[in-house]
């Protein structure tokens, strides 16, 4: 008798087996396949190279798309908000524009460096983002990207990204501007309006009109609840979120205002700027909101829109000096400037007389200066006050940039305006840029204004100038350290330092074996009292504070403790902070061709480093330290 172990197996049963062994992955239902390729761990090469392996993977990578909309969803997450979930989508042509638009807008990012490194400030370089046609939310998201790469690395390709990235959200911002100008009057909020002016002025930051007015639907609730303190049967406690409410009777008008008063500036310290009245932050309604302090303009379009709100009519008053809003004490609107109560919401609320109004400002002023103004018009003097904010700037880049921001929407709101059309003109002249837009500008200008030919006439000879001389770009000298007029420069570019007197920390990113400034800056700046004044090496050095100074070498000393330098401009002339000192970018290496060596060899010595933490096998070929490289 055969025992049970060794006895003959079951046909039956070997014909299982032998059908389960010749089961293969492709044999396994598509959706399940599916779910296997969306594996977080498979890339797009991955699913590539899946596809390849015969026709029924191809058919499930490619077939209903869910594999490549995983793919995309998985590489570019921030995309999603512009999807529908319920929409279908043609993921893998969705996938190849944006990773075509990836490479193209990385390659124009690095291009910007080589072809604008000489520029003051950037100007036309952007039309060609514009002219590769891919869409919007593709060219933000790769920028962004750059923009979140790692921290101390790719500092001169996140510097054009940001840059680019500002330019693009500028051109929506312009774009839904216009648009809102276009509404009639009586529908355009002047909230909004602000909120574009603050969105234009400050493109990379998150604001949107949404998250403002949450944050003053919050205080209209707190304004409520110190109703339902003093009248529990306000009108406003049976008003719902988006009710159009309106209360007629002042007496229930006046607890508005009280109340608004009490929140605003009792419990949440609301003020106006006193310390700080030219501060560009202070427009901003983010920031005023931020900040709880701005000018009169900016808080009287939030204390406008709360009482709104609340069901309180109040108009704005565009009074000289002295931003105000009025409230009408009759039941209809009158002509009359005395029917009017004045609110001053730089003083805390403050409810003036038409002749108290004089006395703000110290002088009499016509009936006119009283009358309610338009949106636009509100909008208008707000952008005057960052336009002149600009002007008093210390011509700087910062200052440059708020000035041509305001300028931008100054001429967006009021086109023909020719002073400033003029103003336009010559900032952009002056700094070099848009030579083109230029003539455009004057040739608009002629036709407005044919009296300003003298002025038109003398830009565009010099403009045309400016063209013809960028068609034959000077290149500049490359500064070589082993010549014999720079044998007394000490220090290299990208070497942190310290001065020794003002106590600041910075970074050098040129130097000049002599001081080459203007004989009335040297005096200005008592360069002849230095031991050596101007007959010694001056270095450029990019500031923590964020200011570019021009330094005495006598005035400088490595920093015993290198740190980065949180200066805007760095990323221009470097690619990466290295611990001890920052890597200059190709750029600012072909100016300086041998002071990256020097650097190396600087921090080496002072920071006892051995050449493998350096991290030089990171560096450019060209400044890598080999057995040649000779000491200067």
């Amino acid at each position: 008798m055969a025992s049970p172990g060794t006895g003959e197996r079951n046909p039956v049963s070997n014909e299982v087996i032998i059908e389960r062994d010749n089961k293969k992955l492709t044999d396994l239902p598509a959706e399940l396949l599916e779910y296997i390729l969306c594996f977080p761990v498979l890339n797009h090469v991955d699913i590539l190279n899946v596809s390849c392996t015969c026709k029924r993977l191809h058919d499930v990578c490619y077939g209903r798309g869910k594999v490549w909309g995983h793919q995309f969803k998985l590489r570019w997450p921030r995309l999603q908000r512009n999807y529908r979930q319920n929409e279908s989508y043609d993921w893998l042509k969705e996938y190849r524009t944006r990773y075509v638009v990836g490479l193209q807008i990385r390659r124009t990012v690095v291009s910007i460096s080589k072809r604008f490194f000489t520029e003051v400030v950037l100007g036309d370089s952007f039309a060609e983002i514009e002219s590769l046609g891919a869409p919007e939310h593709f060219c933000e998201d790769e920028l962004l990207s750059i923009l979140n790469s790692d921290k101390r690395k790719s500092l001169t390709l996140k510097y054009y990204a940001k840059k680019i990235l500002y330019f693009l959200r500028q051109q929506n911002i312009l774009r839904s501007l216009k648009v809102f100008l276009e509404q009639p009057a009586n529908e355009q909020s002047a909230l909004e309006g602000a909120v574009l002016v603050d969105q234009y002025c400050n493109p990379l930051a998150e604001v949107t009109l949404e998250n403002i007015l949450a944050q003053l639907e919050d205080i209209a609730d707190k304004v409520r609840k110190c109703l339902r303190v003093s009248n529990p049967s306000h009108p406003s406690q049976r008003a719902t979120t988006g009710d159009c409410l309106v209360v007629e009777d002042f007496e229930l008008q006046r607890q508005v205002i009280c109340a608004l008063n009490t929140v605003l500036y009792e419990q949440l310290q609301f003020t106006g700027n006193e310390c700080d009245f030219y501060n560009p932050l202070n427009s901003y309604i983010h920031q005023v909101l931020l900040r709880r302090t701005g000018i009169p303009i900016s808080l009287s379009v939030l204390y406008m829109t709360l009482a709104r709100k609340l069901g309180v009519v109040l108009e704005p008053v565009n009074f000289p000096n002295h931003f105000l809003l009025r409230w009408c004490q009759k039941q209809r609107r009158s002509g009359d400037i005395y029917d009017y109560v004045y609110i001053d919401t730089f003083g805390k609320g403050k409810q003036l007389t038409a002749k108290e109004c004089e006395y703000l400002i110290g002088h009499q002023v016509t009936a006119d200066y009283y009358s309610a103004i338009s949106t636009s018009k509100v909008l208008l003097r707000m952008v005057g006050n960052l336009l002149n904010i600009g002007k008093r700037g210390e011509g700087n880049e910062k200052s440059y940039q708020l000035l041509r921001d305001s300028l931008d929407l100054y001429l967006t709101i009021n086109p023909d305006n020719v002073q400033y059309l003029l103003l336009q003109a010559r900032l952009y002249f002056h700094l070099g840029i848009w030579p083109e837009k230029v003539l455009d500008i004057l040739q608009h200008i002629q036709a407005l204004d044919p009296t300003q030919h003298g002025a038109v006439g003398y830009l565009v000879q010099h403009t045309l100038e400016h063209i013809q001389h960028k068609r034959h770009p000077v290149l500049p000298e490359a500064k070589l350290r082993s010549a014999t007029q720079h044998r007394d420069v000490q220090y290299s570019v990208g070497l942190i330092m310290k001065h020794k007197r003002s106590g600041y920390n910075c970074v050098i990113y040129g130097w000049d074996p002599r001081c080459t400034m203007s004989q009335e800056w040297i005096t200005t700046m008592r360069v002849h009292q230095l031991s050596n004044g101007a007959n010694q090496p001056f270095y450029n050095v990019l500031v923590q504070d964020g200011t570019c100074r021009y330094a005495a070498q006598e005035n400088l000393e490595p920093h015993s403790a290198p740190l980065e330098i949180a200066h805007p401009e760095v990323g221009r002339y470097f690619s990466e902070f290295s611990d001890t000192h920052y890597v200059a970018n190709e750029e600012l290496q072909a100016r300086y061709p041998e002071d990256m060596t020097e650097t190396l060899g600087t921090v080496g010595e002072l920071y006892r480093l051995t050449p493998s933490s350096l991290g030089s096998e990171g560096l450019p070929p060209s400044v890598r330290p080999n057995a040649d490289a000779k000491s200067p």
